[in-house]
This record gives C-alpha cells, sequence and structure tokens, in this order.
C-alpha cells in the first residue's frame, strides 16, 4: 500500500508517500536495536484540538531511516516500511494507492493499470489483498 497521508509522507519521504507492508510482530528481527526511537504524530482532533496518535514510528536515530510502524491498537501487526527491508521482496502485481485524498499537490500518484486508488483508508486490508492475489498464509 503506497500511503499519502501527511504524516507517511514526512515521516518516510521518498516520492511523496510510504510504501507499507503488513506482517506478524512475533516475526520481526531486528539487528541494532540500541539505535531505534519512536516517533509518536500529532494529529488533529474532531474538536479543534491535537493528540498523540497510538501508532509508534520507529526510526533510527543513527541515520534517520523510518523502519516501522507498530501501535497498540492491533498489536499482533507491524507494518515495516518496504524501503528499510534489507532481504529481497517480490514485485506486487498491483500497488494500492491510499489517503489520496490529502495528499500533497507534488506528490503524483503514477498509477500502473490495475492499481486501485482511494481518497481515505482501502476497502480492504492488506490480508484480504494478499489473499485476492492468491499469495498463501494470509489471514485477518
Amino acid at each position: 500500500m503506497r500511503c499519502y497521508c501527511s504524516i507517511c509522507r514526512k515521516t518516510a519521504g521518498a516520492g511523496g508517500f510510504a510504501i507499507n507492508l503488513g506482517a506478524d510482530n512475533r516475526t520481526l528481527d531486528v539487528e541494532g536495536r540500541e539505535h531505534l526511537s519512536v516517533y509518536r504524530a500529532c494529529m488533529p482532533t474532531k474538536g479543534g484540538g491535537m493528540e498523540r496518535s497510538s501508532g509508534h514510528r520507529h526510526f533510527c536515530r543513527q541515520c534517520g531511516s523510518q523502519l516501522w510502524l507498530w501501535d497498540p491498537q492491533w498489536p499482533d501487526l507491524v507494518h515495516p516500511h518496504a524501503s528499510a527491508i534489507d532481504t529481497p521482496l517480490p514485485v506486487p502485481p498491483e500497488h494500492t494507492h491510499m489517503m489520496l485524498g490529502s495528499r500533497a499537490n507534488w506528490a503524483v500518484p503514477q498509477p500502473n493499470a490495475g492499481d486501485r486508488m482511494f481518497d481515505e483508508y482501502p476497502d480492504e486490508s492488506l490480508a484480504q489483498w494478499h489473499r485476492r492475489q492468491g499469495f498463501s498464509g494470509a489471514s485477518d
């Protein structure tokens, strides 16, 4: 999923969006944990105030690389940034472009045939996307 929201755009940078993946939090294997810090974005409330996001955005204090998001609302999941993974990843057959309604005007999506576009959140989860693509082992 390519997320164009202001938080992903500002923390991940590249392309004006973050490429977010989903994984089982128990499978996260990280070297150099002593170099990690966590950023929790401030988000506007409906009442006009601000509150901290529940999402914990992990990044490297040494190089500034955005690494993954973990949120206590979904403790079993982890959402790594594809750009931070050192092992080879498969090329997805399609992309989901989400939060296009809040993208910066210069962050112009370049969809391929079959890509899905959403002004806000998509109509399927990452697990549902994997099942639709026929990838094994995906669950909600």
